[in-house]
């Protein structure tokens, strides 16, 4: 059975039910009524999308019907049939009539979708997940690091070199360091000069902010190697040395999945540790 419906709004559980059911039935004229309807649609549709991801409505089955869901989450059929909507646009779910709303097969799923991807992450990333995006990030980046080293223009440059000065600056937690992490792969995409690639970081960079937050706790003994690495794809971008910004590059990726799949190796032995 799904587990028990989260409420959507602020205050204590069954406050926020009532309130959301009473501002669900109002007529929601004007401006802060509009805004209200599309926030409860929007917490809905996040709090949907999770589960599915999450595997609580798994691919394949179908989800409760209106009345039920209406009812679970306190909400207007309004808010209910726009929050399938854009589960709908995203891939996750179908409706057929006289049958009901079915999840959708995993392979349909939008996962270049910024809140599908956002979802994942929410919902504890599995191995298995992390695996195939570093897969993605092993195709493009060592290409793009190539790119970069043939095009980069001297400001672009300047940006890389800025988001590794800030890795170095808060590599011992005095700053954002899988932020400054972001902004040091995102300036060699938009430095290969090429539209796609800039796109593409833009559509991952939830995903790709989520797997420097794993990779730099699970190298926590080996972080002045990973900043070595770094700066030496800095260095090959500035040096303008294609064939070894791609080299150092796959190398980085290589090692950094590695560090992804030990951090969640060792959060799986301590929940399985704290169960017993």
């Amino acid at each position: 059975m799904p587990r028990a419906a989260k409420p959507l709004t602020g205050g204590t559980t069954r406050s926020r039910a009532a309130s959301a059911s009473a501002m669900a039935r109002e007529p929601l004229h004007g401006r802060n009524g509009s805004a209200f309807e599309r926030s409860l649609h929007s917490q809905l549709a996040g709090q949907l999308g999770r589960d599915i991801v999450a595997g609580v409505y798994p691919p394949g089955s179908l989800l409760p019907n209106a009345a039920e869901m209406c009812a679970r989450f306190s909400v207007s059929r309004t808010a209910l049939r726009e929050a399938y909507s854009r589960l709908s646009a995203k891939a996750l779910i179908v409706a057929r009539p006289k049958i009901g709303t079915r999840v959708r097969p995993n392979a349909d799923w939008n996962l270049l979708d910024p809140e599908v991807l956002a979802w994942h992450l929410q919902a504890r990333p599995t191995e298995h997940f992390v695996n195939d995006l570093y897969v993605l990030r092993q195709m493009v980046e060592p290409a793009a690091a190539a790119l970069a080293a043939s095009s980069a223009l001297p400001a672009t440059i300047e940006r890389i070199a800025d988001a590794y000065s800030r890795m170095d600056r808060f590599k011992n937690g005095a700053g954002d360091l899988s932020g400054a992490d972001l902004d040091f792969h995102m300036g060699i995409l938009e430095a290969t000069e090429n539209p796609f690639l800039a796109a593409l970081g833009g559509m991952i960079q939830a995903a790709l902010e989520c797997t420097f937050r794993l990779s730099w706790q699970g190298a926590a003994r080996i972080q002045d190697d990973r900043l070595h690495q770094h700066f030496g794809i800095f260095e090959a971008i500035r040096d303008h040395a294609p064939e070894l910004a791609r080299a150092r590059m796959a190398e980085l990726l290589s090692d950094s999945i590695g560090d992804v799949r030990e951090f969640l190796r060792q959060r799986e032995a301590a929940g399985s540790a704290s169960e017993r």
